[in-house]
């Protein structure tokens, strides 16, 4: 494991159609921003799945092609030259909408530990791909490790929050036993 990501990194998730680019400032405490890029039927990975963030708001600058931003069950399509923001708390999901390649920034607001957290998936997806089905989507005990490092990120919709921060605080050390390890260490609580 190592203790953080170098500016320049490229991560690719095979499985999803997207690349990381971490070519933005990866220390500012206040946002956290990096490239992606959406291959042509790329999923937006993880984010495909409804998910919140309790205290973060994520913004969406499309660069060229575009993306179906969904909030609340409403869809938005998001252009080339186009940005929107997903406010703290609210349900969503983004994938690609174009037929093509779309390239864009995503910027969470405050910065919290978001470069380490998709650095972790996007590592984990190139070096240990057998912890993830063939779809692309995380084992179980992933996820529960992730979460659980990186509480207060991330935590899939419909389910309370303080349910999936136990059910997660529980497997963590289970995922743990069974040799799932983080590729970037979170800063420590």
């Amino acid at each position: 494991m190592t203790n953080g990501i170098e500016k320049g990194a490229v991560l690719r998730n095979g499985f999803n159609g997207e690349t990381f680019i971490f070519s933005k400032p990866l220390n500012d405490a206040q946002v956290a921003a990096f490239d992606v890029l959406l291959e042509e039927g790329g999923s937006g990975g993880g984010n495909a799945l409804i998910h919140v963030h309790p205290t973060t708001e994520e913004t969406f600058v499309v660069r060229s092609g575009r993306i179906k931003v969904v909030t609340n069950g409403k869809e938005q399509v998001v252009e080339a030259g186009q940005s929107t923001t997903v406010p703290p708390g609210v349900p969503h999901f983004f994938v690609n909408a174009h037929p093509g390649a779309t390239a864009l920034t995503i910027e969470f607001r405050p910065a919290q530990q978001w470069i380490s957290f998709f650095a972790n998936f996007g590592r984990l997806a190139e070096r240990r791909p057998q912890w993830f089905s063939a779809k692309g989507d995380p084992h179980l005990l992933l996820i529960a490790l992730v979460f659980d490092s990186y509480r207060n990120h991330l935590y899939l919709a419909g389910l309370p929050i303080f349910l999936q921060k136990l059910l997660f605080g529980l497997l963590a050390p289970v995922a743990r036993l069974r040799g799932y390890r983080l590729e970037v260490a979170p800063r420590p609580k």
